[in-house]
Parts: C-alpha cells; sequence; structure tokens
C-alpha cells in the first residue's frame, strides 16, 4: 500500500502546490474531511476553510480556500479552488472582501441563497479567527 499520493492545488490566477503528499484535510461543504493514500474515490465541494497538506517529509502547508471543488482517487487528490492563498499570505483586509462580496450578492438573492449567504459569511469569519483574524460577518 502507497503512503503517498499526489496532491494539486489550482485557482484561477495560478497552481499553488503540485507534490507528492501523506494527507490532505480539506474544508468539504458537507463536513471536513481527511484524503489520504487509497482514498476512496470521491468528489466534493469546498466551503471556505482551511486546507491543510502534510507533505511527504512531514512538512506542512496551510491554505485559505473559498469555494471549488476536491477531487479524490487512491493515488491523487485535486482541489480546484475559487481563491486560494498561502495561509501565511491571508491578509484580513482580503477576507473583509470576501465578506462585503457575500454580503452584496444579498441584495437579490432568493431565500435559499440567503441561507447559503449566511453560512458562508459564517464559514469566512471562522477561517478568519483561525487564522488570527478578526472579520465578522456583514450586517
Amino acid at each position: 500500500m502507497a503512503d503517498t499520493m499526489q496532491f494539486d492545488l489550482v485557482s484561477p490566477e495560478r497552481r499553488l502546490a503540485s507534490l507528492s503528499v501523506r494527507e490532505v484535510q480539506i474544508p468539504g461543504a458537507e463536513g471536513d474531511l481527511t484524503a489520504m493514500p487509497q482514498h476512496s474515490p470521491l468528489i466534493t465541494t469546498l466551503r471556505p476553510g482551511l486546507l491543510v497538506v502534510k507533505a511527504e517529509d512531514g512538512k506542512e502547508s496551510k491554505y485559505a480556500v473559498l469555494g471549488g471543488f476536491a477531487e479524490i482517487n487512491p493515488e491523487a487528490t485535486s482541489v480546484l479552488a475559487e481563491h486560494a492563498v498561502p495561509a501565511d499570505e491571508m491578509t484580513a483586509e482580503v477576507l473583509e472582501q470576501f465578506m462585503a462580496d457575500a454580503a452584496a450578492m444579498r441584495e437579490t438573492a432568493t431565500a435559499e441563497q440567503l441561507d447559503v449567504l449566511a453560512k458562508t459569511a459564517a464559514d469566512i469569519a471562522a477561517l478568519g479567527a483561525e487564522l488570527g483574524f478578526s472579520v465578522k460577518p456583514a450586517a
């Protein structure tokens, strides 16, 4: 049984990672999950959160992601993120802009979409707190 798998993280702006890893902790829309070698095939949507990658050498990398998809299979995990930034490059200003974008979408949202936007805003605030920023959901 292999103890590593290929991991790729891509956003519209750039490729953020392509390496051999032991595990990837993913903020899935239906709940957090950990992908490891020999994982059953799965495709999941992402919620705003922290993606944690443990490389083959044990080194850990963290990325702030906001939406997208993860495709997991026994040999590889690929994450196609709507927005992704290495956690150490994230700023409160960027998170506040994401929060403002979510708030702006409320003006034309249906009742069902309002629930999704409220959850997204709460997830962005939680991501900010995890990174040491105080970002409050927009009123």
